[in-house]
């Protein structure tokens, strides 16, 4: 069992008690057990009201700590220090740096004359979690100070808190310093904008390219940052080789990113809420496509995509290729099974469609008629089995039953076609996805064995239509799809396999290469071949994927599910938390001679 040597460790990031991307899992899921690694463990994040009320409980800071925010409160910056109610309630110190944003032209002078970040045409995207960050770098120096001494070690996540490192190693505060790199700035811009990144990676110059992108200064933030620290680390193999390439620094340690497992459903469970979300999904979708046409629900699969909207990078233009060719397999084979696919992406929407609420009313409707009629139909067909009579319509239900529901059916029958999109959306003909939809010939007619649904809003559990949230909803599904093009870990693939969803992932995502460096088996999770694929090649391997789950009978898909539960167990922190502990024993050993610290300005190396 590895043994963490610091005396205390800070680890600070935009997302902590902040909830805004896949760092908040990292951070979060990861929390209970660095407290049993660390006697003295504290998270670092930004102050943001709403979220301290909601996530921190407040608590006295030791003794000093709580002298350096004393000191602090004279500069503006002002900081707040509590249990942070997650497993494990780790100690947490939120800084608010709204009074030392007055710094922020001295800080970038500091920045430029240091590390050359140009901030010129910085935004204020960049400059709050800029002066955010210094002031962190400001927190540690004063909480050093006051532990002389004391082997500190200090971890920042991505560009926004990596400022802190610069501070840092510019005034030489004796703490040994960890980079990680989730995504790199640049790569996920330049794969974002539709270029072949991995194809490029080699020739590019990665300074012209940060200005062409307008991502200068978080791009040199990152390089700078990287090169800075005493142990640089990404979450994935493909990240170094990336981070390599852009940034000038391979990592020193892979962090890859796990997940709390026992935080998550037993296989039984999961059984049982499976069924309870498959009712939910089928009762949304006989009022989504019932009013147009009828088709088994016994006989239909969910899969679904979920996700930021990164039209290529998530992979959705693929995804879409390859559903057009599982429709049209599925019609030539005259299938009896109807595929329902869920794009739970959100974007800018203007309420829910106004048809889609009027059949889900009359829906209702239905439903509450037929509850009321219950009991005296359960009466009639007790009756007709003790009586040993035929089970005829006209001896359950009388003529004012049938009567009323055909009006209320005829109410809830419309003409045309389901919907492509659940939501109005802003701008609908120059949406991606739907354009790109109709494009493929996936328009939900009868005839299409694949239908579609664009659901564009966050899935919290009262969004007014399937009303789950989005564990519950993707555990209801029999699929999770997630064919990413530019992928530093992916943490969806691997949560959907924790819910015993199986899942479709590539070989260009950090999790992706990881399921399949261990394990040779097919199933369970698969992993698409894209980083030596052309489209054409992944379509056709994914077409193939997405049929073969199609077709797999009942028992099939249940060991399937089986295996994604088996394999996601693989990155439980419990075995991968250790590359953590592993990144700050080093660099505690390299603090004052690694090449963080010789090559900072104003560090070892100039001093010489």
């Amino acid at each position: 069992m590895i043994k963490a040597d610091a005396d205390y460790l800070f680890e600070a990031s935009w997302e902590v008690c902040n909830h805004v991307g896949g760092i908040y899992t990292v951070v979060k899921s990861k929390a209970a057990l660095m407290n049993e690694f660390y006697r003295n463990y504290f998270l670092i994040g930004p102050y943001f009201l709403k979220h301290a009320q909601q996530d921190m409980q407040a608590a006295t800071p030791p003794k000093e700590i709580k002298e350096a925010f004393e000191e602090l409160e004279h500069e503006g910056i002002i900081c707040y220090y509590g249990k942070w109610m997650i497993k494990g309630e780790p100690r947490v110190i939120l800084v608010d740096s709204r009074g030392y944003a007055l710094m922020k032209n001295q800080i970038k002078k500091e920045m430029w004359e240091g590390y050359k970040v140009d901030t010129i045409a910085s935004q204020w995207d960049y400059d709050e979690p800029m002066i955010w960050s210094w002031a962190v770098g400001r927190l540690l120096h004063k909480i050093a100070d006051k532990l002389p001494g004391q082997r500190i070690v200090t971890h920042f996540h991505e560009w926004l808190a990596g400022i802190s490192i610069l501070y840092l190693k510019r005034n030489r505060v004796p703490v040994s310093t960890v980079f990680t790199t989730h995504a790199t700035m640049l790569g996920r811009s330049i794969a974002g904008g539709g270029q072949p990144l991995y194809q490029m990676i080699e020739q590019l110059n990665p300074t012209e390219e940060a200005y062409r992108h307008n991502v200068q200064d978080k791009h040199l933030t990152e390089k700078a940052a990287a090169n800075a620290a005493d142990v640089f680390t990404t979450v994935s193999e493909i990240t170094s080789y990336e981070a390599e390439k852009l940034l000038g620094r391979k990592a020193d340690v892979l962090v890859l990113n796990g997940l709390d497992i026992d935080r998550f459903p037993t296989f039984e469970e999961t059984s049982i809420k499976h069924k309870q979300g498959r009712t939910s999904i089928r009762d949304f979708l006989s009022y989504y496509f019932f009013p147009y046409y009828y088709f088994d629900l016994e006989q239909t699969l969910t899969f679904f995509i979920s996700g930021r909207y990164e039209f290529k990078n998530k992979g959705i233009d693929i995804f879409i290729a390859a559903l057009k060719g599982l429709n049209e397999r599925l019609k030539a084979e005259s299938s009896d099974k109807t595929v329902v696919v869920f794009f739970w992406i959100p974007a800018n929407v203007h309420g829910i469609r106004t048809e889609l609420m009027e059949s889900k009313d009359f829906f209702r409707n239905i439903q509450r008629y037929v509850d009321d009629q219950a009991p005296v139909i359960t009466s009639r067909i007790v009756t007709s089995l003790v009586a040993q009579t035929d089970l005829t319509c006209d001896a359950l239900f009388d003529q004012e039953f049938m009567h009323e529901t055909r009006k209320q059916v005829v109410n809830f029958a419309r003409q045309g076609l389901p919907p492509l999109c659940t939501h109005n959306l802003l701008n609908e003909g120059d949406d991606p996805i739907m354009r790109t939809l109709r494009e493929q010939g996936l328009i939900n007619r009868p005839e299409d064995r694949v239908k579609v649904i664009f659901y564009p809003v966050y899935l919290t559990g009262t969004d007014g239509l399937i009303d789950l949230g989005l564990y519950d909803v993707m555990m209801g599904c029999h699929l999770g799809v997630f064919p990413s093009y530019y992928e530093p870990w992916g943490y969806t693939p691997l949560e959907s396999a924790a819910l015993g969803v199986p899942s479709v992932t590539t070989d260009l995502g950090g999790f992706g290469r990881f399921i399949r460096k261990k394990t040779r088996q097919d199933g369970g999770i698969f992993v698409l071949n894209r980083m030596k694929a052309s489209d054409d090649e992944t379509v056709s391997q994914f077409t193939e994927i997405l049929h073969m789950y199609t077709i797999l009978h009942r028992k099939e898909r249940v060991e399937q599910k089986i295996i994604a539960k088996e394999l996601s167990e693989l990155a439980d922190w419990k075995i991968l938390l250790i590359h953590y502990i592993e990144a700050h024993n080093l660099a505690l050993e390299r603090m004052g001679a690694g090449p963080g610290a010789a090559d900072a300005p104003g560090g070892a190396e100039e001093e010489r």
